[in-house]
């Protein structure tokens, strides 16, 4: 489940990212948010940001997550995971183990295939709200997968504030807090094994 969550936040910001033109004033205008709004967050010095998810008031968590081009790092109450863009470790608290597997053939992310986005699947839209804006994206007649999200960014910065996807029935929200772009060093996703030598390693590469 935290992978999937990880894997959702992740596939929703990389959203911003890829948004087409489409026909109206309101498109152009979402897809240009959509392009600045990333670029804040995958940009080449990298970013950093604090989540907390509810799954239908059914499931919560929360943690931080490191972002830098293919490398990623996250922490949550039950695990930390550094990913160098080679490889992937990760330590589960509660087990005192830590997982090794290939960046390019992650299989700690078994979800990720309902999280593949094509953006020529969404059409795209952009509102004012009271806190921000939030840009829209419904999937067109027949696309499986995620059917709609909500993207809240800050009116003049356009940072993530929160972000909503539907997927089936069932509807995800994700409350985004202490965002920082830029500044966040390589060594942030490194995997530090000197602090590991004691605890059992189990290699599924």
């Amino acid at each position: 489940m935290r992978n999937k969550l990880v894997l959702v936040l992740t596939t929703l910001l990389m959203m911003l990212s890829s948004a087409y033109a489409q026909d109206t004033p309101n498109s152009c205008q979402a897809r240009r948010i959509f392009d600045q709004a990333y670029n804040q967050v995958f940009g080449p010095e990298g970013a950093t940001l604090r989540y907390d998810v509810n799954i239908i008031g059914i499931y919560k968590t929360n943690g931080t997550i490191w972002f830098k081009g293919k490398k990623r790092k996250f922490e949550d109450a039950k695990a930390c995971s550094w990913n160098d863009g080679t490889t992937v470790y990760t330590y589960r608290k509660k087990k005192r183990e830590v997982e090794i597997y290939s960046a390019a053939d992650n299989k700690s992310d078994k979800h990720s295939r309902k999280f593949q986005f094509d953006p020529e699947n969404f059409e795209y839209g952009v509102s004012e709200e009271s806190d921000g804006l939030k840009i829209t994206l419904k999937a067109k007649k027949g696309v499986k997968g995620i059917k709609e999200a909500h993207v809240l960014v800050t009116h003049k910065t356009y940072y993530p504030i929160s972000v909503r996807i539907k997927l089936a029935f069932i509807w995800t929200t994700i409350k985004i807090s202490d965002f920082q772009a830029g500044g966040i060093p390589d060594e942030m996703f490194r995997f530090p094994q000197e602090k590991f030598k004691n605890y059992k390693i189990v290699d599924k590469r």
